[in-house]
């Protein structure tokens, strides 16, 4: 089964962090949460979630991953302002690892700078985001481009998101 590197900080979109993890770790998946340090308390936008950290960014290799999932909320966009998670989220992406990214989840990244030609799709006000960097955007539920990069707009798409992400992940 799949080692799951799992960027987030507070005010992720609950939701959008806790189905898909519910889902992963059922199925066997290895769930490892990565904020600024070990042992904190994320806390989700909602305020219906919290979940302690089990890694810091300082503490982990991309190498040690198979998969990368980036929850929505207003967390992608505080990550994104760190340099060590855009670079791992880079070195993930150039090493081809499986990308699964929600809402606004895509906007790392639009960060790490790996969306060029890329088919994706992210929550309606980063379309444009997406574009300028390169991507190619669609307004569907659920996008997987190259069998290894899943991407959804919202948690109407939650379902659709988990279906493709385990399908993914299992190949």
């Amino acid at each position: 089964m799949s080692k799951v590197a799992i960027l987030m900080t507070s005010m992720f979109e609950d939701v959008e962090y806790t189905k898909p993890a519910e889902q992963f770790k059922s199925t066997g998946h290895s769930l490892t949460v990565i904020s600024h340090q070990a042992g904190e308390e994320l806390t989700g936008k909602q305020g219906d979630a919290k979940v302690i950290s089990d890694k810091g960014i300082d503490d982990v290799k991309p190498e040690e991953f198979d998969v990368l999932f980036i929850p929505g909320g207003v967390s992608p966009d505080e990550l994104r302002a760190d340099d060590r998670f855009v670079a791992f989220t880079k070195k993930m992406a150039f090493m081809n690892k499986k990308t699964l990214v929600i809402c606004h989840g895509p906007q790392l990244l639009i960060s790490a700078e790996v969306l060029n030609g890329r088919n994706i799709t992210g929550f309606k006000s980063i379309q444009t985001d997406l574009k300028n960097a390169g991507a190619i955007v669609y307004d569907e539920e659920v996008v997987v481009c190259g069998g290894n990069l899943v991407s959804s707009r919202n948690p109407d798409d939650i379902p659709a998101f988990i279906e493709k992400s385990l399908s993914v992940m299992d190949s």
